[in-house]
């Protein structure tokens, strides 16, 4: 059954919803479906229309009581194109969506589906991504989050869908050019000799920095081979907790044990060079990239034991699992691995091809029951 499925996100200007929305996008352009995206614009639309999907320059994602003006107009367009699915990935747009397919007339409406990608705050405004006929969860944490905290959903209409990533992305025991390497020991030098403990993500204080320099303070009594790198951004809207941080490495004496590297676009080979990676988020987080990726790549992972993060250490390294905010634990699991290295079994869960084979078919079961 060929379909044309309409996605509706804020806009394509980077970030996980974004790359999940024009992954989804392609593989319907190449099993043969019509695929249009709904979104204000952004630097990903070029790569988007590329690879063979519709881009509409709408901006539904405002949270303006303003932004309703646009329901009607969303009708009619909607009446005019006939989908068969319509999949919301964000709580504006997918409001307006929702009353738009509402006032249709039964008859003509597609099927209306939601992702529920976060684990937003608890709100009526929030509830709106367990309104649809199917409601993805990209893990199990959200399907349980979404049991717990809405209880009126029909639990029957979640289902998991694991976000994925490529593993010709994130190979197993991958290994950098040479040049790469080379350039990564001359800007870095203080690496040379050492095991790097990474922990990656933005300078914002729910990654857990503070959890890390500790560690780092014991560990660099313990090993004289050990440098940890903490590998992210500055927040711009949080620059002072970036300064914060600077300051407590100073006072902690860690000046030469642990570098800031800033935001870098080359984690692949970065994982690479880490003995092992960690997450130490004090929040639980819906699924936890970075955590898939260094898995995949067979890099060691230690990270507090709740959200998608402990999904997937269950699943790939129970090792790594430590009780959350543990910090005796932690020490210890870290020692441990640094002592006796192990790595984490083959990725074959948190797969894109997966994901997006298991999105395609709920588009199509669904549109089949219409």
């Amino acid at each position: 059954m060929t379909l044309k499925v309409i996605q509706f996100l804020p806009s394509l200007r980077g970030g996980g919803v974004e790359v999940g929305t024009l992954e989804v996008a392609k593989a319907l352009v190449e099993a043969g479906h019509q695929s249009l995206v709904v979104s204000a614009g952004g630097p990903m639309v070029e790569r988007l229309e590329q690879e063979g999907s519709i881009h509409i320059e709408w901006d539904l994602g405002k949270k303006s009581p303003l932004s309703f003006r646009h329901i009607w107009p969303l009708r009619r367009w909607l009446v005019e194109q006939q989908a068969d699915i319509l999949h919301v990935r964000s709580r504006m747009p997918a409001w307006i969506v929702y009353l738009a397919w509402k006032g249709m007339p039964e008859k003509a409406r597609p099927r209306f589906m939601s992702t529920m990608h976060g684990l937003h705050s608890v709100s009526a405004y929030s509830e709106i991504m367990c309104r649809g006929e199917r409601v993805i969860a990209v893990s199990n944490t959200v399907k349980d989050y979404i049991a717990s905290h809405y209880p009126k959903t029909d639990m029957a209409r979640v289902q998991v869908v694991n976000r994925g990533i490529s593993d010709e992305e994130y190979p197993r025991d991958f290994c950098p050019e040479e040049n790469w390497l080379m350039q990564w020991k001359e800007t870095f030098p203080q690496f040379n000799g050492k095991r790097l403990i990474c922990l990656p993500g933005r300078l914002t204080r729910l990654k857990g920095h503070a959890y890390f320099l500790r560690l780092m303070q014991k560990l660099c009594q313990r090993f004289d081979d050990v440098h940890g790198i903490v590998v992210g951004s500055e927040d711009p809207k949080r620059q002072n907790y970036a300064e914060e941080l600077y300051a407590q490495l100073k006072d902690m004496g860690l000046q030469d044990s642990v570098t800031f590297t800033g935001g870098r676009s080359d984690m692949k080979n970065i994982y690479s060079q880490s003995a092992m990676v960690l997450s130490l988020s004090s929040k639980p987080e819906s699924f936890g990239r970075t955590t898939t990726e260094a898995l995949s790549m067979g890099v060691p992972v230690v990270g507090f034991d709740h959200g998608g993060v402990g999904e997937q250490l269950q699943s790939l390294f129970p090792l790594g699992m430590v009780p959350c905010f543990d910090e005796d634990v932690l020490l210890n699991k870290v020692e441990a691995l640094l002592n006796k290295p192990e790595k984490p079994k083959k990725n074959d869960c948190y797969l894109k091809s997966k994901m997006l084979a298991q999105t395609l078919a709920i588009y199509q079961e669904l549109a089949s029951e219409a």
